[in-house]
């Protein structure tokens, strides 16, 4: 008895992959297929994935092993707008090798990016600047978590924060992971601006 085996056509699906790869190459197959279905294509998730296995795309994950931490306490999502915004800063260097800075500001209710300003340096002043522009039209929140920047610890911010009424919560140094909204939007505005 013979059956018959159609034979599938996927040079699309495989040219779709491989633009993504080539645009998109830190992200993985759950953000393609995504974006495939936001471009209004029907291509079912099973057949997507098998094309992407086979042209050997999988990314293996870097497992870290590490020792368990006893004291771990997971980050409060705010519950409204303007509850908690964070504040960190970045680096990068131009292509004539000089360095430029970005202060990212996020509400970390809706991670909405409520201001990025990029500067060759940030004194506490300009930070404050900065805060009091973004506070004229969004609101003022009640508390900014930030790490310990110079920029931070600063007199002109701590007298900014305790005028305005806004509680500073500083985390742990060495502790990124309690600005896990912040280091989170870091990442992703790597890859997909500065990257």
């Amino acid at each position: 008895m013979y059956y018959y085996d159609s034979v599938k056509d996927d040079t699309e699906v495989e040219a779709k992959l491989r633009w993504y790869a080539e645009n998109l190459p830190t992200r993985g197959f759950p953000e393609y297929y995504k974006r495939i279905r936001k471009e209004g294509l029907v291509w079912n998730r099973k057949r997507v994935k098998r094309v992407y296995k086979k042209l050997g795309m999988s990314r293996r994950r870097k497992i870290k092993r590490r020792i368990p931490n006893p004291e771990k306490t997971a980050l409060l999502q705010p519950i409204r707008q303007n509850l908690t915004w964070s504040l960190d800063f970045m680096h990068d260097t131009l292509e004539s090798g000089r360095k430029f800075r970005t202060l990212n500001i996020i509400d970390d209710f809706n991670r909405e990016a409520l201001a990025i300003e990029v500067d060759y340096s940030f004194p506490s002043e300009k930070v404050v600047e900065m805060l009091n522009r973004v506070i004229e039209w969004r609101g003022k929140p009640e508390e900014i978590r930030s790490d310990n920047g110079t920029e931070f610890i600063a007199k002109a911010f701590e007298g900014f924060c305790k005028n305005s009424g806004i509680t500073h919560v500083r985390i742990q140094k060495g502790k990124p992971t309690q600005n896990g909204f912040i280091e989170r939007f870091n990442r992703t505005f790597r890859e997909d601006v500065l990257d």
